[in-house]
């Protein structure tokens, strides 16, 4: 049987922790986010965060079901820093950029978590708030629905996916992420036309982009594609073009 959810004023701890803190939802979040930040994903239990907090381990689920409902609070804070902030201009493609790279940021700048979340949903508060705010800007190009969730999809799908792929690599150890890099320059480049022409034709150009993201140009691509449909929707609705 599902344990009732109590809210927050009913589950707070009244005395300080030893650090002198009273433990919140928030506290937690934001130090489990150091944690992962300091520890990586393996480092993330319930006793370490006990000691972070300077409180019984126990204490997690007085606020949490455990370190999975945990998770999907720190997926929701990321999103929450992502759109902090953010207000529509009314330039529908405008906003969707800021809004898309303002979530690759975020994640990116804590690229344990964003490992550890991307793939989730978390149906909180700030998820829900920014999917009604994609959900916004999309409808009022006046794209029909079935158009409106496809693009939408694509969108959110890109932005999570670019971010984790990205966050990943900056999750990797150091020497590690040097010697990927490296690979562009002392395997790519090397490589005779004989064997290989179209990597040798072209191995200054990949050397100088290969170990950047992709994301700010897929993003200009979907974009692309979204501004097509949503000038052909407006033909199609307005054949005179009047």
């Amino acid at each position: 049987m599902a344990k009732e959810v109590v809210p927050e004023e009913g589950r707070r701890r009244r005395r300080p922790t030893r650090q002198g803190v009273v433990v919140t939802q928030q506290l937690i979040v934001e130090t489990a986010l150091r944690m992962l930040h300091e520890h990586g994903r393996d480092g993330l239990t319930v006793r370490r965060l006990g000691v972070a907090l300077g409180a019984d381990p126990s204490t997690l689920y007085r606020y949490f079901r455990g370190i999975d409902d945990l998770t999907l609070a720190i997926a929701d804070e990321l999103i929450g820093r992502a759109m902090r902030g953010w207000r529509p201009t009314g330039q529908w493609r405008s906003d969707l950029r800021e809004v898309g790279l303002r979530i690759h940021t975020a994640y990116l700048a804590h690229p344990e978590a964003a490992v550890l979340t991307a793939s989730r949903v978390s149906g909180r508060a700030n998820e829900i708030a920014a999917d009604e705010a994609v959900l916004d800007v999309l409808r009022a190009t006046g794209l029909p629905d079935p158009d409106v969730v496809r693009i939408y999809q694509a969108f959110v799908d890109q932005a999570l996916a670019f971010a984790a792929l990205d966050a990943a690599s900056l999750a990797l150890p150091t020497a590690a992420r040097a010697a990927d890099e490296q690979v562009w320059r002392a395997t790519y480049a090397r490589l005779p036309a004989e064997t290989h022409p179209n990597i040798a034709a072209l191995a200054p150009l990949l050397v100088a982009r290969m170990n950047d993201s992709a994301y700010p140009t897929a993003l200009e691509m979907l974009l692309d594609s979204a501004e097509a449909s949503v000038r052909r929707a407006r033909i199609g609705s307005d054949p005179d073009g009047a």
